[in-house]
Order: structure tokens, then sequence, then C-alpha cells
């Protein structure tokens, strides 16, 4: 009887102690629903912020192939305003700089590059924005600026493109031996990344004169 009365009286323990902790348990249970349905509402946030990036950035590109630079332009700098962290941001001024550089509207190319070159989470992608803001500086006139840019940093892969760039300011600033050199280096090394034809072409007309 005894034994019997003990396991009442724990059964009965036991509900008190389930319908005091109940609401607590409730409050648990809705604290992690919250959460669980928080995150879940934030994902669907950054993935329709990205789905609206990814349709300005093709609007860009549908502009600046209907030769409607001024509107690509617009969309693009629209784009960078309201997404800046977005990797379309990045795509955008790249391609709003390259038609900025072909009109050409330099200074605006420069300054794209250089945002993108500064800011962009992508090592890679840096290393191209620095090396086409080199470019941009010869043709504005200053390739001892250009030099600078390319020197800044390591090139890693794109060595043989960054020496095949340097190499085009130092024959700009009329240095033909330091521009043959840097050529050579570039062809020696970039088999699969530099145009060898082109590279051949300028090593040919600088070493033959």
């Amino acid at each position: 009887m005894d034994e019997y009365l003990n396991e009442k009286e724990q059964w009965e323990r036991l509900l008190r102690s389930l319908r005091e902790q109940a609401p607590w348990m409730l409050a648990g249970v809705a604290v992690v629903g919250a959460i669980f349905g928080g995150w879940h509402l934030w994902e669907t946030h950054l993935e329709q912020r990205a789905l609206t990036a990814a349709a300005r950035y093709q609007q860009v590109l549908d502009a600046f192939a209907a030769a409607d630079i001024a509107g690509g332009v617009k969309i693009a700098d629209q784009l960078v305003k309201d997404y800046p962290d977005s990797a379309y941001a990045d795509q955008a001024n790249l391609a709003a700089a390259r038609v900025e550089a072909e009109s050409p509207q330099l200074d605006q190319a420069a300054a794209r590059l250089a945002q993108v070159m500064r800011h962009t989470p992508d090592p890679a992608l840096a290393l191209v924005a620095r090396l086409r803001l080199a470019r941009v500086q010869i043709a504005q006139g200053k390739p001892d600026d250009a030099i600078k840019t390319l020197d800044a940093v390591d090139a890693g892969a794109f060595k043989a493109r960054f020496a095949e760039v340097r190499g085009d300011a130092l024959l700009a600033k009329g240095d033909r031996k330091g521009a043959l050199e840097q050529y050579r280096a570039a062809r020696a090394g970039g088999a699969d990344t530099v145009d060898g034809e082109l590279l051949d072409l300028k090593i040919n007309e600088l070493a033959n004169s």
C-alpha cells in the first residue's frame, strides 16, 4: 500500500510539475517558431532582392545591346544604388565602364572600375577591374598611374595579363626595351590567359625595329 501511495504521489507531483512548466514550454516553442519563421522570411527577402537585382542587370545588358548607352548607364547607376552589396552591382559597373571607355568617357569608366576594385568581395573580380582600370589610365595618357595600379597588388593567376598591360604602359612612356621585356614575360607565362598572336605581333615589332 505504501508503495502504491508513493507511486501515486510521484505521479501527482509529475502532473503538477508539467502544469507549472507548461506555459514556459509553450513560450519556448513559440520563440523557436518565431525564430524559424523570421529566418524563412529573411531568406525569402534576400532571394527576392537577388532576383530583382538580376532582372535589373539584364535590363542594363539589353539597353547596351540596343545601343541605348544613356538608358543602360541610368539603370546601372540605380542598380548600384539600390543593391550595393549585390554581385550584380559589380557586374553592372563593369558593363557600364566598358561602354563608357568605348564612348569614350574615360573618367567615368575609371571611376566605376576603381569602385569595383576597392569594394568587391571577389578577389578575382578585383583583379579584373584593376587590369581594366590600368588600360583606361593608359588611354587617358596616364601610363605612370597605370603602372602604379598594376604594381600595387600580387597579380596571381593574372600575372601574364598584368605583364602585357604593363608593357603597354611602358611603351606609352617611350620605354621600348622595358615594354619588350614585359611582353616576352607575358608570352612565356600566359599561354592560356593572353592573346598569343597579338603578343607575338607586339614582340616582333619591337624586337625588329
